[in-house]
Parts: C-alpha cells; sequence; structure tokens
C-alpha cells in the first residue's frame, strides 16, 4: 500500500471536491488527512491519502478539467508531537513579514505550527496559527512574541488550545 500526497489547485468552482475524491475513491485510495479552501477565487487542496499508485492516482485526477494536480510517494508519518497544543493570533495593518517574523519567533522557542491560515480584509491582516509548543515555554514565547508584534505594529496573542478545538 502506498501512502500520498496529492496537491490540487485551480479556479474555484462547485464540484471540485466531488470531483477529486470521486476519482480517487475509483483507484481505491483512502483520504486520510485533507485541507482544503478558498484563496482569492483560486481552490486549493492538499490530501494524504493510502492505496494507489503515484501513477493510478495521477492517472485518475490528471484528465480533471481546469486544475493542476500533483501526486508524490510520501513516508508515513514519523513525527511525534510531545507539545502543548497553543494558538496563535496576529491583528494588525497589513505589511510586509508579518509572517515571517511571527513564525520564526515561534520555531525559535521549539514550536511547530501545526495549521496556520491568513486572511486580508482591506487593510487588516489576521493571522491564526495552531502551534505544539514544549513544556513550559508559553510564558517565554508569549513575550518574544509581545516584541514581535510591537516592532510590526500589530497585536499579538497566544492562548493555550482546548483539545476539543483542534
Amino acid at each position: 500500500m502506498h501512502e500520498l500526497a496529492i496537491t490540487v489547485i485551480g479556479p474555484d468552482r462547485p464540484g471540485i471536491v466531488a470531483d477529486v475524491s470521486e476519482a480517487l475513491a475509483a483507484v481505491g485510495a483512502n483520504l486520510t488527512d485533507s485541507t482544503m479552501t478558498r484563496l482569492r477565487g483560486h481552490f486549493t487542496m492538499t490530501l494524504i491519502c493510502t492505496g494507489p499508485s503515484p501513477a493510478e492516482a495521477e492517472a485518475a485526477i490528471g484528465t480533471l478539467s481546469g486544475v493542476v494536480t500533483q501526486v508524490r510517494q510520501v513516508s508515513p508519518e514519523t513525527y511525534a508531537s510531545s507539545g502543548e497544543p497553543y494558538v496563535v493570533s496576529v491583528h494588525g495593518a497589513d505589511r510586509l513579514g508579518i509572517v515571517a517574523a511571527v513564525t520564526r519567533v515561534v520555531a525559535a522557542a521549539g514550536g511547530n505550527i501545526t495549521d496556520l491560515s491568513t486572511r486580508l480584509a482591506g487593510t487588516l491582516y489576521v493571522l491564526v496559527a495552531e502551534i505544539d509548543l514544549p513544556p513550559a515555554a508559553a510564558d517565554e514565547l508569549a513575550e518574544q512574541l509581545a516584541v514581535a508584534g510591537a516592532e510590526l505594529g500589530v497585536e499579538v496573542t497566544l492562548r493555550r488550545a482546548e483539545p476539543e478545538i483542534l
């Protein structure tokens, strides 16, 4: 059995998820993890699935109209988090370097970003990241994020995530 990472990108339209999932199911692909979103009129999805060979999966979705696809074989997950779940939120005026600065601070604290989304609404920039943080690192990270936020002119908050939310 193969484990595959599949990406699909194209102009948003109704039915993309159905088209992709039906094509993959037809060749025996079991979707185990996925993320799908619409970004300024473009649809993107990343899937991890098990089952068919990369060639079979590519043949199944390669004929879908209007989308660009990529299939590659990946190794089963080997990284096991021992961290605690937190959420980092950023709100403020849009400016260059917000994602780079905030994620660098998280990485320096040993945090692993497990999900991140951003949205620009007019001039307001919003970033929300789910992270795994080493035990007892939250206070120091909160201080470092406050410094980065002040330098960027944005508000940054760190809060412990509720397990049922994640």
